[in-house]
C-alpha cells in the first residue's frame, strides 16, 4: 500500500509539470501574438536617385575676346582693337533686301550656317525673313553714327546707334532681320507685332541667336528695343539664357553695360 502511494506521487507531479508546461506554451503563444507584440518586417522604400544636372559653364568663352561666340560688346565694353575686323566673311544664302549696302551684306562665317537653317526653318512656316544688315566695318559706323547723330543730336542717336568700335555689327556675330508681310515695319518697333518677328521672338534661341536689345532693357544693354536684332551665340548659350528666363548677355554674364559710354571712341 505504502509502495502504491509513492508511485501515485510520482505520476501526480509528472502531470502537475506536464500541465504546467502546457499552460506556460499557451501563454506565451498569447503572448507574442497579443496587439502590438508582433514582430514587424519593414521594408524600406528608397526614392530614385535624381540626375544631377551639370552646371553651365560660363567659361568656355572670352567675353572679351572679339573672336569669340560670346564677347560682349556695349557701351563699357568696346572692342579690343576698336578698328577690329572679323577673319571670315560671307554672304550668307538667305534673301536680301534690295538696296542693302555691299558692307552690311557679309556676316561671320561662324554665323552663316546657322542663319541659313533659321531662314529656311521659318520659310517652311510661311514666314519669309531676310536680311536688313549684318557686318559694318568700323570706318562704315563711323560715317553712320555721324549721320545719325547730325540728324537727331548725339544724345539721341546714342540710344539706337552704336559710336565706332562699340557696335556689335562690327564682330560680324549680329544681323537686322525683316520681312515681307509689312516691309514699313522692318527696322522699326513695330516689327515685333509682324509674323516675322513674333516666330523670331519665339524660335530664334532654337538656332543660337537672341534678342540681343529686349523690350524694357535700355538701362542694362544700352539701347532701346530693337525686335529686329538679332545676335549669335551659339545654342548651348542662347537655350540655357532661354530656360533661366535670362535676356540679355549683361545679366547673364553679371556683366555691366547701361547706357553711359566708359570712354569716348
Amino acid at each position: 500500500m505504502t509502495k502504491w502511494r509513492k508511485h501515485t506521487r510520482v505520476w501526480l507531479v509528472v502531470i502537475i509539470l506536464i500541465l504546467i508546461a502546457i499552460a506556460a506554451i499557451i501563454w506565451f503563444s498569447k503572448s507574442t501574438s497579443a496587439p502590438g507584440n508582433e514582430i514587424v518586417k519593414q521594408t524600406v522604400q528608397h526614392e530614385p536617385l535624381k540626375p544631377v544636372e551639370p552646371t553651365f559653364d560660363k567659361t568656355q568663352f572670352s567675353l572679351t575676346d572679339p573672336t569669340s561666340l560670346w564677347v560682349i560688346v556695349n557701351k563699357q565694353h568696346p572692342l579690343s582693337p576698336k578698328d577690329y575686323l572679323p577673319a571670315s566673311l560671307v554672304i550668307p544664302n538667305i534673301p536680301l533686301k534690295s538696296n542693302i549696302t555691299s558692307n552690311e551684306e557679309y556676316v561671320s562665317a561662324a554665323m552663316a550656317p546657322a542663319l541659313e537653317q533659321m531662314v529656311t526653318a521659318a520659310k517652311t512656316q510661311a514666314i519669309n525673313l531676310n536680311m536688313q544688315s549684318g557686318y559694318r566695318s568700323y570706318s562704315y559706323q563711323v560715317s553712320l553714327y555721324g549721320r545719325y547723330a547730325n540728324t537727331y543730336g548725339a544724345s539721341a542717336a546714342d540710344t539706337f546707334s552704336a559710336q565706332p568700335g562699340y557696335s556689335e555689327h562690327q564682330t560680324g556675330l549680329a544681323v537686322d532681320l525683316g520681312g515681307t508681310s509689312n516691309p514699313v515695319c522692318n527696322v522699326d518697333q513695330c516689327y515685333a507685332s509682324t509674323p516675322e518677328g513674333q516666330w523670331l521672338a519665339a524660335n530664334a534661341y532654337l538656332y543660337g541667336f537672341i534678342i540681343r536689345y529686349p523690350d524694357g532693357g535700355d538701362a542694362i544693354t544700352g539701347y532701346e528695343y530693337e525686335p529686329w536684332h538679332i545676335r549669335y551665340v551659339g545654342v548651348e548659350l542662347s537655350t540655357e539664357m532661354h530656360k533661366q528666363g535670362i535676356t540679355t548677355l549683361e545679366q547673364f554674364f553679371g556683366v555691366f553695360g547701361g547706357p553711359d559710354y566708359s570712354t569716348t571712341p
